[in-house]
């Protein structure tokens, strides 16, 4: 695919992303959110915030791309199409946050082939921040202030050593500040509890915002040193991923085991591994 190709997807994503964000911030000022339900767990709910963001989304999609495949959040699977290329949506990452009145909470559009993402905007509506990359462009980030280009966690002085980036790997390890998230079901938060114990005394510190696109790109804009998150889905992590990966930072896969389902790990490559000593088992 040339960049052109990949370019123009990633402007009817940002321009899709924006759409729904509009209709989002819309929503909060009129205090629309009145019908909550449940999904897998008590705690994991929906709104027709949710809906109503991915519809505007699809229908954008479906008249500028009709061919293409869709798989949104907020759907009862993939829809087919005949191009070859999938959308992969969250129409509202951080529905709980939405929903509490914590501006923590984004949109996230990618677009992807059958083997890779190729362009992906996450759209931060309460702080006015678009975050974009393509399969072999740029990771940026759009705000009030400019555009910039996103290069992953600088170094940061503090604790004993010099800088973030001297030193052994656990040194390294003691000054990031680490995001992460916990899953809807009880049993697979309390694995998670041990997994957290074990980590918290070897680094800086720990945060948990709940919404994984903005963990992901704010990681990519040096905000945090490593994300990683369990129970992670495909449209929850399409966008931000890829602005990951173009920003030179590593993904891993964390593996299944009882208890602690799949999930992800994004760290700069001198902490990736440390890190995934400590997160990636029970």
């Amino acid at each position: 695919m040339s960049d052109a190709d990949a370019g123009a997807l990633l402007a009817l994503a940002v321009e899709a992303a924006r759409a729904a964000g509009a209709l989002l911030v819309d929503r909060v000022r009129q205090g629309d959110e009145r019908e909550v339900l449940a999904k897998s767990t008590p705690t994991d709910l929906v709104s027709e915030a949710d809906i109503a963001a991915q519809r505007t989304i699809r229908e954008l999609l479906r008249k500028r791309r009709p061919q293409d495949g869709f798989l949104g959040e907020e759907g009862t699977g993939e829809e087919g199409g005949s191009s070859g290329l999938t959308w992969v949506v969250d129409p509202l990452d951080g529905t709980v946050n939405f929903l509490f009145g914590i501006p923590q909470w984004c949109v996230s559009v990618a677009v992807r082939d059958e083997q890779r993402t190729i362009a992906g905007a996450v759209y931060d509506p309460n702080r006015d921040e678009l975050f974009t990359a393509t399969i072999d462009g740029r990771a940026t980030l759009l705000g009030p202030a400019g555009e910039v280009d996103l290069t992953g966690p600088p170094q940061r002085r503090g604790g004993n050593g010099p800088s973030a980036t001297a030193g052994s790997a656990d040194e390294r390890l003691a000054t990031a500040m680490v995001a992460t998230g916990l899953a809807y079901d009880a049993d697979v938060r309390a694995a998670q509890a041990k997994v957290l114990a074990r980590l918290v005394p070897r680094v800086r510190d720990i945060r948990r915002f709940g919404s994984a696109a903005l963990d992901l790109t704010w990681t990519a804009a040096g905000r945090y040193d490593a994300y990683f998150e369990r129970s992670v889905k495909a449209w929850d992590i399409a966008a931000g991923a890829l602005i990951c990966e173009r920003a030179g930072l590593r993904l891993l896969e964390l593996p299944v085991h009882e208890d602690l389902p799949w999930g992800i790990l994004v760290a700069p490559p001198e902490l990736a591994e440390r890190l995934l000593e400590l997160v990636g088992g029970p």
